[in-house]
């Protein structure tokens, strides 16, 4: 109990001092210097000349003597025109100015406390440098106008403070949310359309053919229905948090957008379960099958939680061994749910087979071709984003990617996803002969069909074909043989008053005075189950 407690006072702590647009500077090496990404006011638009806003905090001002921090605001590109080496030959550079820089003259005495730039270095920068002493007796707001769009720093060094503390605003033109997650806005915005484009035809197809339905068909209604309001849940809380900033209820909005997620993940892999499984094509119910089933999609959404619980409250730093405590459970259930998914897939398939179901085989066929290519789709970009984080090492892996950083880790899986329920409700979607699809067998093809003596009984028929032909001479003629015996053409009818199959031609008929015994009596059968 004491655990929990604690995990929801880290997690209350996390979320009440963590900000999108807001970044605190310290003293600490770590935390000297913050960069982020900013568009400018072109590129996404809005009422607001986008600017880096930096404010000291003077509360950590103790002393009678100045304090100085060296302060210095540039775009990622300028950075190889801060400092200057003393001599040609010297790996590092200079970077603050100080007494000895000056008298090297690397600096001058005015610049003193600031960080030291090259001799050209506002005639060939990209974006203007800004740089200060700032005196923490009196530090005034220093604000940076963004002109263009690029990745942004600020960096401060404690010249003669031994401790300070600012706080720094990234304000972008079009609102509040941080410029590597605006692209987010308009992509789940596109995302909730399109699931709700994709409901509509669903539910017109529904009510069209609503006599008709199967129970996965409901199943499927439900994830659609769920699928627009998460979609709609996630686009709202980043639109919230762009106009409104990260405050409390954007902080609720955040943990329902990631229950709801948890929600989709189990859910899907349920139905997806189930489907493979033949419910509702192949097998009218799963018994207890589907109460096991559901457990274990009710476990994956607990762990799931848990799982988003633990990631909002643990830092990558603070994590230890026991992380795996939280880890290892939904990796169980999520393992579970691929293995059962494939193996029930697999043995659907194979049963089909058996039983020369082969449009229905065909259409679970088609989804097996869905998830291998989904999988090979998931392992390629494993590959590719791994090889592309290999370098994140490099100075400029951020700076180069921050912009499409969003879509690799996050977006391409929403697309993945989109296609795969798009496939599943294409196959399954509502039609007319839903139920004499799903509960009726397809005839094998290489049957040799089926004789007018079935109906009657074929152990007759061996019967007179090894005994010799019976005369009939009703009028007292010598052993004239009678016509070809026929029955009437009867047409059998299924329950929707279409023609199934029809047995006989009209030319061939018996005449009223020459009818077989046998054959008399298989037609008043057959007579009978066709009225």
């Amino acid at each position: 109990m004491k655990s929990w407690l604690r995990a929801l006072l880290a997690l209350t702590f996390v979320l009440s001092t963590a900000t999108a647009s807001e970044v605190e500077l310290t003293q600490d090496e770590d935390k000297q210097q913050r960069c982020n990404g900013m568009y400018s006011q072109a590129s996404w638009g809005g009422s607001v000349e986008p600017f880096i806003l930096t404010k000291f905090d003077n509360s950590t001002y103790t002393g009678e003597k100045d304090a100085i921090v060296s302060f210095v605001i540039f775009e990622w590109r300028d950075e190889e025109l801060l400092g200057i080496r003393a001599k040609p030959d010297d790996i590092s550079k200079e970077i603050i100015c100080y007494d000895d820089n000056v008298q090297a003259k690397l600096c001058n005495e005015t610049e003193l406390g600031q960080f030291i730039l090259q001799p050209n270095a506002s005639e060939i920068s990209k974006n203007p440098i800004v740089t200060q002493a700032i005196n923490l007796r009196n530090p005034k707001p220093i604000k940076y106008d963004i002109k263009k769009t690029g990745y942004y720093c600020v960096w401060t060094y404690g010249y003669s403070a031994e401790e300070y503390r600012a706080i720094v605003t990234f304000r972008n033109a079009y609102g509040e949310l941080p410029a590597a997650q605006i692209a987010k806005l308009p992509f789940y915005g596109g995302l909730t359309i399109v699931y709700a484009v994709i409901g509509a035809f669903w539910a017109f197809l529904y009510v069209q053919n609503r006599h008709d339905i199967l129970p996965v068909q409901n199943y499927i209604t439900a994830i659609i229905v769920f699928l627009i309001i998460e979609q709609l849940m996630t686009w709202g809380f980043y639109d919230y948090q762009n106009r409104h900033g990260d405050n409390v209820l954007n902080k609720t909005l955040m943990i329902i957008t990631a229950i709801l997620n948890a929600g989709r993940n189990s859910f899907s892999f349920f139905l997806l379960l189930i489907v493979c499984m033949g419910y509702g094509v192949v097998k009218p119910s799963l018994g207890k099958t589907m109460m096991y089933v559901r457990i274990l999609a009710i476990t994956h959404f607990v762990f799931g939680v848990i799982y988003g619980v633990a990631s909002l409250s643990i830092t990558p730093d603070s994590a230890g061994p026991l992380v795996l405590l939280v880890i290892m459970p939904l990796a169980a259930t999520l393992t579970a749910f691929y293995v059962w998914t494939l193996n029930s897939l697999n043995l659907t398939m194979k049963d089909l087979l058996d039983r020369k179901q082969s449009v229905k085989a065909l259409m679970y066929k088609k989804l097996w071709w869905c998830i291998l290519g989904s999988i090979m789709v998931i392992f390629a970009f494993f590959f590719f984003n791994s090889f592309t984080f290999a370098s994140r090492s490099d100075p400029g892996f951020v700076p180069n990617h921050w912009k499409t950083r969003w879509f690799i880790l996050d977006g391409w899986l929403n697309l993945v996803y989109l296609f795969d329920i798009s496939f599943v409700c294409y196959l399954w979607r509502p039609t007319v002969n839903n139920r004499r699809f799903a509960m009726s067998d397809e005839l094998a093809q290489d049957d040799d069909g089926f004789e007018i003596a079935s109906f009657g009984g074929s152990h007759e028929d061996e019967e007179d074909a090894s005994s010799p032909p019976r005369e009939h001479s009703p009028s007292g003629t010598n052993g004239s043989k009678p016509p070809k015996p026929v029955v009437e053409r009867h047409d059998r009818h299924s329950l929707d008053g279409e023609t199934i199959f029809a047995v006989g031609e009209d030319g061939d008929k018996w005449s009223d005075d020459e009818e077989s015994p046998r054959n008399s009596q298989e037609r008043t059968r057959l007579t009978d189950k066709g009225s």
